[in-house]
């Protein structure tokens, strides 16, 4: 094997192989590797003598479990070969190896065509954006007709799909430019596509290369291997160029294993700069970690080169790293998207009587770091180890890991369906902790989510109202751990989680105050909840002979099942649509039975759905959500030095937080009013009734109510007063000011608003009590309903301001509008508003208007002469009553202070 520390010149390119089983794909890989000079004879599976079968089970069995990596030279580019597993058991570790590809070699059995999981496969690659090569196999074999198979791949793959059998004919270079605009412009000026250009089209997945051949005996290999080397020789971008080493370092982990020795292996793909022995690398996701990289190890087969660094675009494997995991990003990489393919299989685990259960959850839990998706689960309550798994064949490969590794036997009970749960109405969790000298409180908004969106968490709590780390904090513990809904016990899943509010004590929070706060919001929120029941779901697609269409379309109704109307193919009839796997599990082999064997039934896992039979499996499950101890649904709250549980539905009424989806709902509830009222056209009318109701609430708030006397049309000569002029002049005057829309027109309140809509009110009514401590009128700041449903009205005094809030359903406009009209045209009004309705009304009934913007100023003249006046205080001689004293009286007592005599009297 060449060293990787002496070709950093060379570009390395990561490929993939993936086939459904029993497609030939260990043969190519093997083929591959002869053709390159990395092995001098190639290996056969059913030999088991294959290169890359490192595994005595895989020999044995005849299958790929792991996926395995060899390194070949191709042309100026050394090549890193995944090969992948190709048993739908053991799709997610093919899935984990899809993150670091640069390109994919398909392998199709030219006998059995795109079959079930080749699909899934090509939904992987498409979504992983996966530049794709296509080698169908087995071309020897009798029966075999490539144009077949090419149609075929056009028609249930993708219509891209070309052959690169004969590459200097024009039908191929015309295929080749209809798949590209810009490409098939230049091939009607030039007739040629220039293979730069291809290069570009395959790497961008709009043109799919098929090559046709037997790796069994070296057919078409050679040429499949000329086409890849030309093809991605010609990428400039392909892999990683020579400069790459001057970025930063980054890379992608998509495997763990343990090497003979038990020797923990971090498999991972350099995606930018250097990586080099005793380098400390740094966990950033769900765990922080910092750990040096003792030992480099290239791979190829079981046997492996150490090295003492390697470049970007290199696949290496590396030890000393203890707390990595499939899928984790290292260094500046970014995070990928999460695995599409998920277990949905449930099997208890059944040890031998003198196994100690807790010993082998140890082992399970160390099989599980090397497959993340066996989702080991110890059940508490029954005292049962459960795997969750993709299938049959799985149960009997983890049976024979188990023994071949820790020496027990195990059998496996049969496998149940994994449910999992949603809701399907936004609630507002509340979980609260306080023991005594422990406090926390968090308040989650829990909305449902689209089918197959998993969990989203977010944050809107403003951190004048929690800190962020606290709030780091709160959605590490939301993502910790897998939930369990309120039905079943099973997952949740799709619904976004947002931090709301939350609170802490300086003296008294600690990190796992908010762990158990967390947990007991997300199971209250549930407790609240229209749960939903969700179960997995097949796309299957059915061949059966045209005379069996019946039977088939009526197993499918048993089935719960949906499908298309039935298309005709000849003798055989072809049937399209989705059912539950808990139906379909065992249909497959009764097509078998019943089209004696003429018949083919693909699955391809769809997703969770709407379980068909949610009563029946939630009887079934037993699950009392409120019995759940290492789950539970209420809070715990402290009084009198002790600490005191509450149950779920009473939270409410202890938290000290106010309700956020409340307070939310009102808001939205306000702008939405605010809008309807900027499009009324004309005044609404009241009558008598609420207008007398209106009066009774300021005579019962601001005193009996004066009616203004006629005035006096009698001539006043100068210096002389009436008294109607008199009280003309000391009539009260009122300010009512629109609050939340002075809140939102002055910059600084509205900012304040957008983190704390209280602290704006706050700002704003201190505001006011200094303007009318000067100017001395009634103010009444009036802000819309808010607080609860069904709220009448509320007036507070607030200083010496008056406060109102309206009742429900009433705008502060339509208030202000009733106020004015009452008082109007027998006192002094003035409204502080920019609403253009409100003014043209205000005016209308004889009050005084000032915009937000001239009120925002005269506030400022006022906050001015303030301080002027009490800098002006300050400045003058500390005798304050000489200041109020006229001049005579001031002379005089200035004479008695110092003693001064004369003749005048007083």
């Amino acid at each position: 094997m060449d060293t990787l520390s002496v070709n950093k010149q060379k570009k390395h390119i990561c490929i993939g192989i993936l086939a459904h089983v029993d497609s030939g794909k260990t043969t190519l890989s093997e083929s591959i590797l002869y053709e390159t000079g990395r092995i001098r004879k190639p290996g056969r599976v059913d030999h088991g003598d294959a290169f890359l079968d490192t595994y005595e089970l895989e020999r044995s069995r005849g299958i790929t479990i792991f996926s395995k990596q060899a390194v070949f030279p191709l042309g100026d580019t050394q090549v890193t070969l995944l090969d992948t597993p190709g048993h739908v058991d053991f799709s997610a570790e093919m899935e984990r190896t899809l993150q670091v590809l640069d390109y994919a070699i398909l392998v199709i059995s030219g006998m059995d065509g795109v079959q079930g999981h080749t699909r899934t496969l090509w939904k992987l690659l498409e979504q992983y954006r996966v530049p794709v090569f296509i080698f169908v196999n087995k071309m020897d074999q009798a029966g075999t007709d490539a144009d077949a198979v090419l149609e075929e791949l056009k028609k249930r793959l993708d219509s891209s799909c070309i052959s690169f059998a004969d590459e200097d004919s024009d039908d191929f270079r015309e295929n080749v430019a209809m798949c590209d605009e810009t490409v098939l412009e230049e091939y009607l000026e030039t007739g040629e596509v220039p293979a730069c250009k291809v290069a570009d089209m395959i790497a961008e997945r709009k043109v799919f290369p098929c090559y046709f051949g037997s790796a069994l005996k070296m057919q078409g290999v050679q040429d499949f291997l000329t086409g890849l080397e030309k093809y991605i020789g010609q990428k400039e971008d392909a892999g990683s160029p020579n400069g790459s080493e001057r970025a930063d370092f980054g890379a992608k982990v998509y495997k763990i294993s343990r090497d003979g020795q038990g020797n923990r292996l971090t498999h991972m793909k350099i995606t930018s700069g250097v990586l080099k022995v005793k380098d400390t690398l740094e966990g950033k996701g769900r765990e922080k970690w910092a750990e040096k990289i003792n030992q480099i190890r290239i791979y190829s087969g079981e046997k492996y080169e150490t090295v003492t660094e390697v470049p970007a675009g290199v696949v290496c494997a590396v030890t000393g790293l203890h707390h990595t995991y499939p899928g984790e990003d290292l260094g500046s990489e970014v995070a990928s998207m999460p695995p599409v393919l998920e277990p949905v299989l449930n099997y208890q685990v059944q040890l031998p009587g003198d196994c100690d259960a807790h010993k082998m959850l140890e082992h399970l839990r160390e099989l599980e770091e090397e497959e993340p998706m066996l989702r080991v689960v110890w059940n508490e309550e029954l005292g049962e180890l459960h795997v969750k798994l993709m299938g049959e064949v799985q149960t009997e490969i983890l049976k024979s890991l188990i023994k071949e590794r820790f020496g027990v036997e195990v059998e496996f009970g049969t496998g149940n369906i994994v449910y999992k749960e949603t809701i399907c109405n936004t609630v507002e969790g509340v979980g609260h902790f306080e023991p005594l000298r422990h406090y926390a409180e968090v308040h989650l908004i829990m909305e449902p989510g689209k089918r197959g969106s998993g969990l989203i968490l977010d944050t809107s709590c403003s951190e004048d109202m929690l800190d962020k780390n606290w709030q780091r904090l709160i959605l590490t513990h939301l993502a910790e751990k897998e939930h369990r809904g309120v039905l079943t016990g099973a997952a949740i899943t799709d619904m976004k989680i947002t931090l709301a509010a939350g609170r802490a004590h300086l003296k008294h929070t600690e990190g796992g105050d908010f762990r158990q706060s967390t947990y007991r919001a997300v199971r209250q929120g549930l407790m609240q909840a229209e749960s939903v029941l969700l179960e997995p779901y097949y796309d299957f697609l059915l061949e059966v002979p045209a005379d069996m269409v019946g039977r088939a379309m009526t197993d499918i109704q048993r089935m719960s099942g949906e499908f298309k109307p039935p298309e005709t193919d000849g003798e055989m009839s072809v049937i399209s649509g989705s059912a539950p796997v808990a139906s379909m599990r065992d249909y497959p082999s009764e097509v078998v039975a019943y089209t004696r064997g003429r018949g083919r039934l693909t699955c391809v896992l769809k997703g969770y759905d709407i379980c068909h039979n949610p009563e029946e499996v939630i009887a079934a499950s037993g699950y009392d959500a409120e019995r759940d101890l290492d789950n539970p649904t209420g809070s715990v709250f402290c009084a009198h030095g002790a600490g005191f549980n509450v149950p779920w539905d009473r939270v409410f009424s202890h938290m000290h937080i106010e309700s956020q989806l409340k307070k939310r709902a009102a808001l939205q509830k306000e702008a939405s009013q605010k809008k309807e009222l900027s499009s009324r056209s004309a005044r609404p009318t009241w009558n008598a009734q609420e207008e007398k109701e209106l009066e009774e609430i300021f005579i019962r708030t601001y005193g009996k109510i004066e009616r203004k006397a006629p005035v006096s049309t009698k001539t006043v000569h100068a210096g002389q007063r009436t008294k109607s002029a008199k009280q003309k002049e000391e009539m009260p005057e009122y300010l009512l000011v629109d609050g939340y829309n002075i809140i939102f027109a002055w910059d600084d309140l509205k900012e304040l608003a957008k983190v704390n809509i209280e602290a704006a009110r706050g700002k704003l009514m201190d505001i006011l009590c200094n303007y009318q401590g000067f100017k001395k009128c009634i103010v009444i700041l009036v802000f819309d309903a808010y607080k609860v449903e069904g709220y009448t009205l509320e007036i507070q005094k607030y200083h010496n301001i008056h406060v109102v809030y309206t009742k429900e359903a009433e705008t502060a406009d339509q208030y202000i509008e009733k106020v004015v009209h009452e008082i109007g045209r027998k006192y002094h009004v003035t409204v502080a508003t920019s609403d253009g309705v409100e003014q043209v009304i205000t005016l209308g009934q004889g009050g005084r208007l000032i915009s937000a913007r001239e009120f925002r100023e005269e506030v400022e003249i006022v906050r001015r002469q303030i301080k002027e006046e009490a800098d002006s205080r300050r400045e003058h001689d500390k005798n304050y009553l000489f200041n109020h004293m006229d001049q005579e009286l001031v002379e005089k007592m200035e004479d008695i202070r110092l003693g001064r005599k004369d003749d005048k009297t007083w």
